[in-house]
């Protein structure tokens, strides 16, 4: 057949055409095993445990930003036909931004302490099925590739931008794709308004017309919202830890006392060494069959975490946030004290999770507005933007059930004014 349809849930039909040759290329690069492999990977890791819909996998997401590059780059050749020289570069970047993703997404990364975008840039140089199918489409394609993903860099601002920006194809994506999965109603943003808001600078970087500003700042509060109540949901923050928990067990326990096969063992014990087979032989089914494992018959302190997650046995968190940094490391001396008065074991149930975001990066892929007379950064034009720059902390105490209520005492005696403190 010339040409081939994927039914997306949120897109529709995305249908590639052989007879277009970066369609054709599209084609054959999803037909590779490193593609496939993102079946295998939810895209948004342990939510699943948290919002029952949230199972879809990295390689319908991957289709979708192609879709939505294609959408971009078709309105940008409107304004610069040169750009077309760059649509097969910009599809394979657009498909394989995640093909280095580690087992359940961005938790994998925090679990094994991975960069999923210098793996992606590794494979598409070493990976035979990747590298030589961009470099029969044109010598030099593979190494152009990899260095957008890897390191952001390509000659063509605007396919750079496309790519990995505060307005990136991937971005626009994801955010309505966990939305609907979620089932969270922030995720709404004004697809086409956005699109068809997009323009060229002139340095020839891609920029947004003010027209699309109501749209753009629309689209950065909800991503900032989506970050609050879904990324960093507080049932994420404490199965992201209790993965973490596992694998660091895992290792520090050593290949005497812990099974693996031999590529989770690479995964394990052979990190610095991994190699590409390796690699792409981890995904959330291998990983949650060495937790399936572990859990039964693993050390005591390996099956704990391995058993709450399988379970869904999770532990309560804290939010911690309006305490100060000192304070938050007495409440965590505090918890552990509770457990070991419990019974349990306190490294095993106990965290402090710490983590920072902005809605907006003014200085990774800022974004600028253009009338075509006028050219200024976006946060210049926008109050509400400036603001989303800001960065905000957030603190979750992780603890297990049964010191909840003298934990929670002790946390309204810091407090007695407020108890603005919530274990949930």
């Amino acid at each position: 057949m010339s040409q081939r349809t994927y039914h997306d849930p949120l897109h529709g039909a995305i249908s590639l055409d052989h007879a277009e040759p970066a369609e054709a290329l599209a084609i054959d690069l999803i037909d590779t095993a490193p593609f496939q492999r993102l079946r295998r990977i939810r895209q948004l890791g342990t939510a699943y445990l948290t919002f029952q819909g949230a199972e879809s996998s990295r390689f319908t997401h991957s289709l979708g930003v192609l879709h939505l590059a294609r959408l971009a780059l078709n309105h940008l050749l409107r304004l610069a036909p040169a750009l077309a020289e760059h649509r097969r570069a910009l599809y394979a970047a657009a498909l394989l931004h995640d093909v280095g993703h580690a087992p359940f997404s961005h938790s994998g990364e925090e679990m094994f302490g991975l960069r999923h975008e210098t793996w992606s840039g590794r494979l598409i140089r070493e990976h035979p099925a990747l590298r030589d199918r961009l470099e029969a489409e044109r010598p030099g394609l593979a190494n152009e590739v990899a260095d957008l993903l890897e390191h952001g860099r390509h000659p063509c601002g605007a396919i750079k931008t496309l790519v990995s920006s505060q307005l990136d194809c991937d971005r626009l994506d994801y955010l309505l794709r966990d939305s609907l999965s979620t089932g969270t109603s922030y995720g709404q943003l004004d697809l086409e308004r956005i699109l068809a808001s997009l323009t060229l600078a002139p340095d020839g970087n891609l920029a947004v017309h003010p027209k699309g500003l109501l749209a753009v700042e629309h689209y950065l509060v909800v991503r900032q919202l989506m970050y609050r109540t879904v990324y960093n949901h507080r049932l994420n923050v404490v199965s992201t830890w209790l993965l973490m928990r596992a694998i660091a067990v895992a290792r520090r326990l050593g290949s005497a006392l812990v099974w693996a096969d031999r590529p989770m063992a690479g995964w394990l014990w052979q990190a610095e060494s991994l190699t590409v087979d390796d690699f792409l032989a981890n995904d959330d089914i291998r990983t949650g069959y060495h937790l399936a494992r572990w859990r039964e018959e693993g050390p005591a302190e390996l099956a704990d975490p391995c058993r709450r997650l399988l379970d869904r046995q999770l532990l309560r968190a804290t939010d911690v946030s309006d305490r100060p940094s000192s304070q938050r490391l007495e409440l965590l001396a505090v918890a552990r004290q509770l457990a070991t008065a419990a019974g349990l074991e306190p490294e095993g149930c106990c965290g402090l999770q710490q983590r920072s975001s902005r809605g907006y990066n003014i200085y990774k892929g800022g974004l600028r507005l253009w009338d075509g007379q006028r050219l200024e950064a976006l946060e210049q034009r926008s109050a509400l933007v400036d603001a989303l720059a800001r960065t905000q902390q957030s603190a979750w105490l992780i603890h297990p059930v049964e010191i909840e209520q003298p934990l929670a005492q002790r946390l309204l005696l810091d407090h007695p004014a407020d108890g603005r403190a919530r274990a949930s």
